[in-house]
């Protein structure tokens, strides 16, 4: 990508922009003045106009503030710019608004840009309780409501979840691995700035006539092939997202394959390395499924071509198909990299090595296998083949036990540990606790009868909101505590931070935890008003709903005054043995100034002698590593 962004970027991409729109607006007056030629007319309906700008403003964007500038170059035979390293590293605010090449500055935009989305989707579940606090309609219709709950899961699974993991990963992957930089630095620039263009995609839909896409973050079809041109914005908005995802998990692959300091073998990989580089192998063999989904859909509504349409020979079951091929191991992209989270924190703030190490890592391994054959557990009231109930049963049971195996390392890491329990580890238990909730309640959902009896109902909310909010959403709290000091060279307040792992898991548990009775007794899901029998139930989940909306505020507040004014770090306030501690807080622009040498395993607490990396291999380096060695034990 460009070397660095001035004003002129900006200014070139306002303008290119402004024709991308000026040209989308013209062509669709050609349309509406066309009505009488119905072959033209066909062929450049609406829908086909408005995909193709959805697609050609956001590119003519990139271009403008100079994502493509060294592409271009080369693909011309012209003289490419050479890399002067002046777009690398953040001097100041402004640099986190630019285009920049640094894996720690991408972190940071990365992990902003996806909390930004968080609040959003937070926000609109707000409004979504509120609806939902009294039977009848409150605030908004039923169709408004529709496209709340659909705009809501899809910002926090495309536009957080996932990418918040990519940017804690891009910021301290390369740090543990002993390497300068992400393999391709541009590249990992791409992959950015692609997300705020799918979410202010996904956004922009409440815009547009007939409102926001509201068939849910699954768009089925055929309901998503004839929604009004709102749809439209969320099969752009994920093929973008997507794309992101697919460069990222592309880069980490290399680099963590190819980018390894000298000594760090496999097996001498801290955890967190090992789970997204199973998550990236997910990303890069799943994701393509949903972009082929969301492209049928978009072909459909455009040119007509029938992919879902029943009465023309088409399979509307073939859409769930390929889009839960994708789904299901998207569960695990949303969970894989929180395992890795929770492994180096519990070892950490335990002072022990993590407890079985190598299955550790092979369970992640077992959990990309394992995951691609367990999508159609989704489909059990789908209208199928019965057959296919049985293996997928099967198979979703058995996932379970790669996962329990990290909840027993985890727990018999903990036992008889030094326990530190400040925040980072906090939220690292409550998330022990709240995920093997939802995942007790995945097993049951394996179960067929207890599936159809309980499909579509609240009980499904309260599974999926264990999983990824007491999963991956307490993962990553845990996360960002835990790097905070690496990331901004400051200290939080951890008296605010105790308050907000409380206060979040309290009303958590309070908000879903009674979800699962709604469900047992049958009130269902995404509907904007529902019988008065539920109505006592409903007013207790919206008015403890809220409180976890303000026990969010806590941690806004903590991290921005702390960021701006909080105690000055030092280098490795935890004592961790990684490599990321052994650098100052921020690191230095290119992260080591010697190539580390890797000596020992990441989790060696309390053996003697122990040391993970050193900075050069002379015998003074190294009775130094010793030294800082000793110094970190207990």
């Amino acid at each position: 990508m460009a070397a660095r962004v001035r004003a002129p970027g900006f200014y070139r991409a306002s303008v290119l922009m402004v024709l991308g729109v000026a040209l989308s607006a013209g062509l669709t007056w050609v349309v509406r003045m066309s009505t009488g030629h119905s072959t033209f007319h066909h062929y450049l309906s609406g829908d086909a106009i408005l995909t193709v700008s959805l697609i050609a403003v956001p590119l003519l964007f990139l271009i403008g503030i100079g994502g493509f500038d060294y592409w271009f170059y080369w693909a011309a035979g012209r003289p490419t710019r050479p890399e002067d390293h002046s777009g690398h590293g953040a001097r100041s605010w402004k640099d986190y608004f630019r285009v920049n090449t640094d894996h720690k500055v991408i972190g940071i935009q990365y992990t902003v840009t996806s909390f930004f989305f968080l609040l959003v989707g937070g926000l609109i579940a707000m409004l979504m309780r509120a609806q939902l606090a009294q039977p009848g309609a409150q605030f908004v219709d039923a169709n408004t409501f529709n496209g709340l709950f659909s705009v809501h899961a899809t910002l926090l699974i495309f536009l957080f979840v996932i990418p918040v993991f990519a940017g804690l990963a891009n910021f301290v992957l390369p740090l543990m691995i002993g390497a300068p930089d992400m393999a391709f630095p541009r590249l990992n620039a791409l992959s950015y700035w692609l997300l705020p263009v799918a979410g202010f995609m996904m956004l922009g839909s409440f815009f547009a006539p007939g409102g926001a896409f509201a068939d849910g973050w699954t768009a089925y079809a055929p309901l998503s092939t004839n929604m009004p041109i709102g749809q439209t914005f969320f099969s752009v908005g994920v093929q973008f997202a997507g794309a992101s995802s697919v460069m990222t998990a592309l880069n980490f692959l290399v680099t963590i394959i190819t980018m390894r300091a000298p000594g760090m073998s496999f097996f001498r990989m801290p955890l967190l390395v090992w789970a997204n580089f199973a998550t990236s192998l997910l990303v890069v063999i799943a994701t393509p499924f949903i972009a082929a989904s969301q492209f049928f859909v978009l072909l459909d509504r455009a040119l007509g071509f029938n992919f879902f349409n029943a009465g023309h020979g088409g399979d509307v079951l073939m859409y769930q198909h390929v889009f839960w091929f994708y789904s299901h191991p998207a569960v695990y992209i949303m969970m894989l990299p929180g395992f890795g989270i929770i492994s180096e924190i519990i070892a950490v703030k335990s002072r022990k090595p993590i407890f079985g190490y190598r299955m550790m890592a092979f369970s992640l391994l077992a959990i990309v296998g394992l995951g691609f054959t367990v999508w159609a557990h989704h489909m059990f009231t789908s209208g199928m083949a019965a057959w296919i109930r049985i293996p997928m049963a099967i198979t979703t049971a058995i996932i379970a036990i790669p996962t329990g195996i990290k909840i027993f390392s985890w727990l018999a890491t903990l036992w008889r540990g030094v326990l530190h329990l400040d925040t980072p580890m906090l939220f690292a238990l409550g998330f022990l606790t709240t995920f093997t909730l939802g995942g007790i309640s995945g097993v049951m959902l394996a179960m067929v009868p207890f599936d159809i009896h309980v499909s579509s109902t609240y009980f499904i909310v309260a599974h999926i909101h264990y999983v990824l909010f007491g999963g991956s959403l307490m993962t990553i709290f845990a996360g960002v505590y835990y790097w905070f000091p690496k990331m901004t060279g400051r200290m939080y307040d951890e008296r605010l931070g105790k308050w907000h792992f409380w206060s979040t898991f309290v009303f958590f548990n309070l908000t879903f935890g009674p979800m699962h009775i709604l469900g047992m007794q049958g009130m269902p899901r995404r509907v904007a008003t529902y019988a008065a029998k539920f109505a006592d139930m409903n007013l207790f989940i919206s008015i403890a709903s809220f409180g976890l909306g303000l026990s969010t505020l806590i941690f806004l507040y903590n991290i921005v005054t702390s960021w701006r004014g909080g105690p000055i770090s030092i280098a490795n306030p935890w004592r961790g043995m990684t490599l990321e501690w052994q650098v100052t807080s921020p690191p230095p622009i290119f992260n080591f100034d010697r190539v580390p040498t890797v000596v020992g395993g990441p989790y060696e607490y309390g053996v003697p002698g122990a040391v993970h990396g050193i900075l050069a291999p002379t015998p003074a380096t190294v009775g130094a590593g010793s030294r800082l060695a000793g110094a970190q034990r207990e």
